[in-house]
């Protein structure tokens, strides 16, 4: 594993640098690494060997928790939304991965998964199966956060602009927290919805920064061909991998951005490419059923 000081940014531009937190671990490797630390650490001070949480077929989240916990000895439980994914575990790579760290797995409908957040949903829960730490689905909470925060550094302070994919916006809200007053964070969601902006809101403590909704291409989990021809030549141009649902679609945005001059001439960009390789196996079983290009 590497330690924060050995992430090198990589000039992969006149202007644009990524921090490739993906490298942090082959598992838990970028934001799921940050999110997962404080609450680790907070569940071992409670004295809390059990770990629930949540997420979806291809969660990179429910990949990282499951493998956090092998390696720390925690027990682990996903809350799986889709009840019909119980019959598919060994066609489902991400499950199938997680499920060999350990995780054991409850799947619910998307109905009640809607409510995972609420009280008499987690007492239930509980009843289930007893005392356990709960983490939120994509991992965002207060420590999340505060593991978030750490992603940038002082060498960093030298950038115009950060720029970050937002799933949760646990890891865009770091980002925030930490940037430098004269730094502008730019967050590219992979998902529809207006809802984002309040979330952030809830943990964000400077307004220097802007979500950017042009490039989910169809909401979370939708990709178009174009975005697979730009993974593609971004992996054959720079050899480094984005994946389909976050960073791919911030990276395209980032590009597409620069093409149009909404970038000052002579300000420089940081890209945090947060992780998520592990869904790209899931996403090319997709892409073969429909006949496109695989990511390669």
């Amino acid at each position: 594993m590497l330690k924060n000081k050995d992430l090198k940014n990589i000039h992969i531009d006149n202007q644009v640098f990524i921090k490739p937190e993906y490298l942090i671990h082959p598992f838990i490797s970028g934001n799921k690494h940050r999110k997962l630390k404080y609450n680790i650490l907070e569940a071992k001070s409670q004295k809390i060997d059990l770990l629930l949480t949540f997420g979806g077929a291809y969660s990179n989240h429910i990949a990282a928790t499951a493998y956090a916990g092998k390696i720390y000895g925690l027990k682990t439980i996903g809350i799986i939304r889709g009840e019909e994914l119980e019959s598919k575990i060994n066609t489902n790579p991400t499950l199938k991965f997680a499920q060999s760290c350990g995780m054991r797995f409850k799947f619910v409908t998307r109905e009640a998964y809607r409510n995972r957040a609420k009280t008499e949903f987690i007492k239930q829960l509980n009843s289930e199966f007893g005392d356990f730490y709960l983490i939120p689905e994509g991992g965002t909470n207060d420590l999340a956060i505060k593991g978030c925060e750490e992603i940038l550094n002082d060498e960093d302070s030298e950038f115009d602009f950060i720029c970050c994919s937002v799933g949760t916006g646990g890891t865009i809200s770091g980002l925030i927290n930490s940037s430098k007053k004269h730094q502008k964070v730019l967050g590219f969601p992979a998902l529809k919805g207006d809802f984002l902006n309040q979330d952030i809101r809830k943990f964000a403590t400077q307004e220097n920064w802007e979500l950017i909704d042009k490039y989910h291409f169809g909401g979370y989990g939708k990709i178009k061909p174009e975005l697979i021809t730009f993974i593609n030549k971004f992996k054959k141009d720079f050899d480094i991998t984005l994946d389909p649902i976050y960073t791919g679609k911030m990276m395209y945005g980032v590009f597409d951005l620069l093409d149009k001059g909404f970038f000052p001439k002579d300000s420089k960009i940081l890209a945090i490419h947060t992780g998520g390789l592990q869904g790209i196996e899931g996403m090319n079983v997709r892409l073969k059923q429909k006949g496109w290009p695989l990511i390669k």
